[in-house]
């Protein structure tokens, strides 16, 4: 895998590709359902074949995007689709790995629900423009700005405050976070949240969160 993302760096808008393999296999698969097309009537049985796989890959582009989008996408809940949904077993809240190798919560940002990527390579919370305006956070000009290092390349994020993050049975009040315009909407949930449970860890194959004091587990 590390070898194909050096190989599309080093190619023409090579960058995009690597941070969007979806739109690769997208025109990759319209490439083929063109020249299928195109050998239709010289070769059939080739056309036919190349058109099938195009068509096929088209289809295969088309759920992978809703899955993205019901992942990233709180109003769904669509547990099969790739985001199973977390639990709370007494005072621990356990979120099981999802289909694409990472950890999703169902939280609430100041009592708007919405889902975070849990990244323990993280600093600090992000949220989207999106989430925050929902939430109705604003950027904190006594806080200043920082720059975020993205697949998309360096960019200038708004350092603000977040009320209250909940999530199962843990609660976070006054979370500094970053307002990041440059992540396609999503969440991140950073170590300055989980610094402040009792503890956390993975225990075949759930994230578990155990918060220092327990409340009721919240509506997400």
């Amino acid at each position: 895998m590390a070898d194909l993302t050096e190989f599309l760096h080093g190619l023409p808008y090579g960058a995009l590709f690597a941070s969007h393999p979806l739109l690769l296999l997208a025109l990759i698969a319209l490439g083929l359902a063109m020249v299928g097309s195109a050998l239709a009537k010289a070769v059939p049985a080739l056309g036919a074949f190349l058109r099938g796989i195009g068509s096929f890959g088209l289809v295969a582009v088309l759920v992978l995007t809703i899955i993205d989008f019901a992942r990233l996408n709180p109003d769904l809940a669509l547990p099969q689709l790739g985001v199973p949904e977390q639990v709370v077993e007494g005072g621990e809240t356990h979120i099981p790995l999802a289909r694409d190798g990472h950890y999703w919560i169902e939280a609430r940002v100041n009592g708007h629900p919405t889902r975070f990527l849990v990244d323990t390579g993280a600093s600090l919370t992000a949220i989207s423009p999106d989430t925050a305006a929902a939430a109705g956070i604003e950027a904190n000009a006594m806080l200043g700005t920082v720059r975020l290092e993205t697949a998309n390349g360096s960019a200038s994020a708004h350092l603000t405050s977040i009320d209250a993050l909940e999530t199962g049975t843990i609660a976070a009040h006054d979370l500094r976070a970053v307002i990041a315009p440059t992540m396609g909407g999503m969440n991140v949930l950073g170590m300055n949240f989980l610094s402040r449970l009792e503890r956390w860890s993975v225990e075949g194959g759930t994230l578990v969160l155990v918060p220092r004091e327990t409340q009721p587990p919240s509506r997400s």
